[in-house]
């Protein structure tokens, strides 16, 4: 019984990944339902939604794009090292700095991307954050995603849309950069003795349904409500991550 759920819990994830971000928070705790601790939960998350987010990422993939003079490529491979050097210092330091930052973080790219979207003048279309600040913001989000990723999609959204994207390119750039973040971070994971492949499988075959299902609907749905489905998800996200905060 609690794998089935953890399968349909896994299928809303990966939707949610795809359209907002955010999907982690739902399988965390059905991981640990299962019987894991919160360490291996993350571990053992960040594995099953890594064929959900290549999936979810290669289905919008002709939708991804740089910004201004920063190519997808480097943002790419910002990705790679910044997700790399997340997973290493989750394995080698303790959770509680990033444990007290992640409501904070997802708070501000809430408040950020409800400004960007609702409340930012016609004249400041091409938002705020040059290219460069944005490969930095990437760098550090990919950091922030190799080490508990929860919230990191979000975050990628937020940073690209303030860097001038429109919301559905935001989404879909988000989508492919998710997936190389997680990669360096995956291949580290797997020699992990905390990782349950069990649950991995179980919940890595509900997130591609669901993440692929998601990332057609980033096409179809209309902009205005998926700017206010992304913006909910934020705002639930932070309430909860300040209820749950040590």
């Amino acid at each position: 019984m609690a794998f089935l759920l953890l399968f349909v819990v896994a299928i809303w994830a990966g939707a949610q990944n795809a359209l907002a971000g955010g999907g982690s928070f739902l399988i965390l705790p059905t991981l640990m339902f299962t019987g894991m601790d919160a360490l291996a939960a993350n571990i053992t998350s960040c594995v099953a939604l890594f064929p959900a987010q290549v999936a979810t990422g290669w289905t919008g993939r002709t939708h991804a794009r740089g910004v201004g003079t920063v190519s997808l490529l480097w943002l790419f491979a910002i990705s790679i090292v910044g997700g790399a050097i997340g997973a290493v210092i989750l394995l080698a330091t303790p959770r509680g700095l990033f444990a007290h930052l992640v409501p904070w973080l997802v708070l501000f790219a809430t408040g950020l991307f409800a400004w960007g979207s609702f409340f930012r003048k016609p004249g400041e279309a091409h938002g705020h954050l040059s290219p460069g600040g944005a490969g930095f913001v990437q760098f550090l989000i990919a950091t922030y995603g190799g080490y508990f990723g929860g919230g990191a999609g979000f975050l990628m959204v937020a940073a690209l849309t303030m860097a001038g994207q429109a919301v559905r390119i935001a989404s879909a750039t988000k989508n492919v950069l998710a997936g190389v973040m997680n990669a360096s971070a995956v291949a580290i994971f797997l020699f992990s003795p905390d990782l349950h492949w069990t649950q991995a499988l179980v919940t890595a075959a509900g997130a591609t349904i669901g993440g692929v299902s998601g990332a057609r609907l980033i096409h179809v749905i209309d902009e205005r409500v998926l700017r206010l489905f992304i913006i909910g998800v934020g705002s639930a996200l932070t309430v909860g991550l300040f209820l749950k905060a040590p």
